[in-house]
């Protein structure tokens, strides 16, 4: 397999921790006999202290004309605050509306040994394998009227959380297909009793249901399910919810998992079809974390988790994949960063973990 792959190190941390995932898919690339090309580009606030913007025309030729793009978090205060004439976060969407990556794929996973690393009981969480099915591309995030505005003396605020019945479709087609691809368990997440996005979306999900017989779909408020998610995960396998609800909850998902360092995610055009190499926007779920950059303490995992995903998505390479999700499981057994520290357990720096899994790819 040969494949060219755009790469946006970021900011903060992102520049460490994209290293260690691309250590990772060069390892994979000698074990497997893959090529892939790696072509740089400025991203985020990088961009703006070169460019004067946090992501360029050329840059995004660059990812057009690559299989994927393979990211580290972007922004810090140094460019993100009240008044800035722009924002770094503006950059990962403008990536998400022009390639329209409108299904965000956020899997939380509990590898065993890790139990004791979530905030809740060891018993609560033991055996968790979800995944959040975000919507991407529209919704309260880009919906419009957005804007700040005065008025007599009282400042005033909008944003609008609109979608229509394609956007709703295609996102709901990912969750039923990927319920089905693994416990046929579709939990379709809403706030119907207060929204009227909510009341379509549910409609929309009855009627989607009827091609999917062999899926079981249940319907969850939003405000519900941060509760069971707390109380009994093993309810849910796979989740398919609104850009806003999604942000959260995947979040909330990722931190009973262990921590955000664990939190991986694939952007896509949906799954793919037939098509040889679908475009792909892959990223950890975590900030730029700017209180730790520099000091190689930051964990890689959550980068190392999205390059194996581009692996699968993009480039249907499930054997390497599945490498990397193996190397891993085994090596939280050996060493921690800091993040998921526990008594007794080895401390690692980002380097020495990439290194680690690595190791173990090599050696299965």
């Amino acid at each position: 397999m040969k494949g060219t792959i755009a790469v946006g190190p970021g900011d903060g941390i992102g520049p460490e921790i994209v290293a260690e995932g691309i250590k990772v898919l060069k390892c994979i690339e000698k074990k497997f006999g893959h090529e892939f090309k790696l072509d740089y580009i400025d991203f985020g606030g990088v961009s703006i202290d070169k460019h004067g913007i946090p992501l360029t025309d050329e840059a995004i030729e660059i990812c057009r004309r690559s299989d994927a793009f393979f990211s580290g978090s972007v922004g810090g205060p140094k460019w993100d605050y009240p008044g800035a004439k722009v924002y770094t976060n503006t950059a990962g969407l403008r990536i998400r509306k022009l390639f329209d990556v409108y299904a965000n794929l956020r899997p939380a996973k509990v590898y065993p040994g890790m139990e004791g690393c979530s905030p809740l009981r060891p018993e609560r969480v033991r055996g968790m394998d979800i995944i959040v099915v975000r919507e991407n591309c529209g919704g309260a995030y880009f919906g419009e009227p957005k804007k700040q505005w005065t008025e007599n003396g009282v400042r005033w605020a909008v944003d609008t959380m609109i979608y229509s019945e394609p956007e709703i479709a295609r996102i709901l087609k990912v969750g039923f297909d990927l319920a089905r691809a693994r416990r046929k368990k579709l939990a379709s997440v809403e706030k119907q009793n207060v929204t009227e996005t909510g009341k379509l979306w549910r409609k929309m999900a009855i009627e989607m249901s009827k091609d999917y017989p062999d899926v079981e779909l249940e319907h969850v408020l939003a405000d519900a399910c941060t509760a069971w998610l707390l109380r009994e995960h093993a309810k849910f396998d796979v989740l398919v919810m609104a850009n806003l609800f999604g942000d959260i909850i995947s979040d909330e998902a990722s931190t009973i998992a262990g921590s955000l360092g664990m939190g991986g995610s694939a952007q896509l055009a949906g799954l793919g079809g037939d098509q040889a190499k679908p475009w792909g926007y892959y990223e950890s779920a975590h900030g730029s974390a700017p209180d730790i950059a520099g000091k190689g303490i930051a964990n890689p995992i959550a980068t190392i988790l999205s390059a194996a995903y581009m692996l699968e998505y993009t480039y249907k390479l499930k054997a390497e994949a599945d490498a990397i999700d193996k190397a891993i499981a085994k090596v939280i057994l050996q060493g921690r960063t800091v993040d998921i520290m526990e008594p007794g357990k080895k401390q690692v720096g980002s380097q020495e973990m990439g290194d680690l899994i690595v190791a173990e790819i090599e050696k299965a």
